[in-house]
């Protein structure tokens, strides 16, 4: 019963197992867990978090501020005064001190409001720069995901190529034996078969290499794999806007340089204020030990102005920092907006050049295979030569490379097109 019932048990394991490794791994799956689980988007997620913080830093200038201190202040003798030739003390030798103060900014021309803008901007820029980076991971998910799918269909090839080579061989064998062909014609089928095993165990390793890629963008184990989606497409849909300004309003990294900017002339703003008086007002409470006083304890209320009259050039370069920041951000924006449109222009190429080489590729398939099926033909009734035979191999197997390279580059071209184009 004890060996029945662990026989179940690891039969159950196994069919979960099974499974499991069976179960199809979809391309939206694999989208959905680069967002969850890509550590690079984990780890840029806190950007736009911090800057949230930034914003809450800068709006505590709207508040007062409110400082209190005490003290014990110990002295060798006590302080005193004369008064019409009578000394007396007017304060304790040892005494202890309290005070309360508040004080608030009641206008400093636009510097703390620019100060504030500013944050917001960059926290705008955090989140769009943030977006920017899981749309890079989508993209290279998605390079990953039909690679996987294309050196699958290229490893089939290269197997059947080792099949044909081998099959060749066994003809080229036989012939050889009855004397029909020479020694050459199996040395030859020996190298192309060396030469078509090689690439064979290429395509595995790549395939092995694109896994990894993939399991490292989705955040999931070196070893994890599982069957993937043979009808995945990205060619549902995709067409470039009516024009540029639709394209460049939804990529997420030029919103993020047009806050950056924006964030710029704040920050100009700012540094230009510091030029100008800061009026505000200060109200204290104070007490002090001391009982030579009538009253210990004073309340005072304070309003003034206070400008800056020289600081050694620090207000005058900063103010032409920011400026040349500014021009910087501006210059960047420019070179993205460019780089989008570009972007555009080689996608589309790509998708059209990828859908006519489909095109050519299935007819060249057929051709191919039509050719090597006359040449083992003639092979075999000895009109052919062993190398033609052996090339035309090699021309289907270049046929089936040519068409699979086609269809998965029209599949990532598309994606490509929608990043740039900002849809994906």
């Amino acid at each position: 019963m004890r060996n029945l019932l662990f026989s179940l048990f690891i039969t159950s394991v196994l069919l979960v197992s099974a499974t499991s490794w069976g179960a199809q791994l979809t391309l939206r799956e694999c989208l959905e867990r680069a967002k969850e689980h890509n550590p690079g988007l984990k780890a840029a997620a806190w950007t736009p978090r911090i800057a949230q913080e930034d914003i809450r830093q800068a709006s505590a200038a709207d508040y007062p501020r409110i400082d209190a201190q005490a003290g014990y202040t110990a002295q060798q003798t006590a302080q005193g005064a004369k008064l019409g030739g009578i000394s007396a003390e007017t304060q304790q030798a040892d005494y202890a001190s309290a005070g309360l103060a508040a004080t608030y900014t009641i206008y400093d021309f636009g510097r703390r409001s620019a100060r504030q803008q500013m944050a917001r901007a960059l926290a705008d820029s955090s989140a769009q720069s943030f977006e920017a980076r899981r749309t890079d991971v989508a993209l290279q998910v998605i390079e990953a995901y039909f690679s996987i799918l294309e050196t699958g269909k290229l490893i089939t090839a290269a197997a059947d190529e080792v099949a044909q080579v081998e099959e060749h061989r066994r003809v080229a064998q036989a012939l050889f034996e009855e004397g029909v062909v020479t020694r050459n014609d199996v040395l030859q089928a020996d190298v192309r078969l060396a030469a078509a095993r090689q690439k064979l165990l290429t395509m595995k390793n790549r395939r092995e290499n694109n896994w990894l890629q993939l399991n490292f963008l989705t955040g999931s184990e070196a070893g994890f794999r599982a069957e993937l989606d043979e009808g995945a497409t990205f060619s549902g849909g995709t067409a470039a806007p009516l024009n540029e300004n639709d394209a460049l309003s939804r990529r997420h990294d030029v919103l993020a340089l047009r806050h950056g900017v924006e964030a710029s002339n704040m920050e100009v703003r700012e540094s230009k204020a510091a030029f100008y008086p800061e009026l505000y007002t200060q109200a204290d409470l104070n007490y002090v030990q001391n009982d030579k006083a009538l009253e210990q304890t004073i309340m005072a209320a304070f309003i003034g102005i206070r400008v800056n009259l020289f600081d050694g050039f620090a207000t005058t370069a900063t103010t032409e920092k920011a400026v040349r920041n500014r021009s910087r951000n501006q210059d960047a924006l420019r070179q993205a907006e460019s780089q989008v449109r570009l972007e555009i222009d080689t996608s589309k190429n790509d998708v059209n050049v990828a859908s006519e080489r489909i095109s050519v590729a299935e007819t060249a398939i057929r051709q191919s295979e039509e050719n090597l099926r006359i040449n083992k033909e003639r092979y075999r009734e000895r009109v052919g030569t062993a190398t033609e035979v052996l090339d035309a191999q090699t021309l289907v197997t270049q046929a089936r490379t040519d068409y699979y390279s086609a269809l998965y580059d029209y599949q990532v071209s598309t994606a490509r097109l929608k990043r740039a184009v900002g849809e994906l």
